[in-house]
């Protein structure tokens, strides 16, 4: 995750909301660390949540599921070899 936000999306999400520069990179540094939980750490974290609720695996499993699909989840690491493979096959 980078240490810093993007400078111009702070600038934008400033520009749009009225924010200073500190309060939008702020916004922008929890939204990127929100997307960038590990598909296994949200599907673990939802499954506790829901479970807390009641809800049964059938029912949990089906809504992660659509939940995932409109996800923005953090990339896996990918080790220079399968980067290769992605981009030659």
């Amino acid at each position: 995750m980078p240490t810093s936000p993007d400078p111009v999306l702070v600038d934008r999400i400033a520009a749009s909301t009225g924010l200073s520069p500190a309060e939008a990179a702020r916004v922008v540094e929890d939204v990127v660390a929100f997307h960038h939980e590990p598909v296994e750490e949200y599907v673990r974290r939802r499954h506790a949540h829901l479970r807390t609720y009641g809800a049964r695996n059938d029912e949990i499993f089906a809504r992660i599921a659509v939940e995932l699909a409109g996800r923005v989840v953090a990339a896996p690491a990918l080790t220079e070899r399968q980067l290769r493979r992605i981009v030659y096959t």
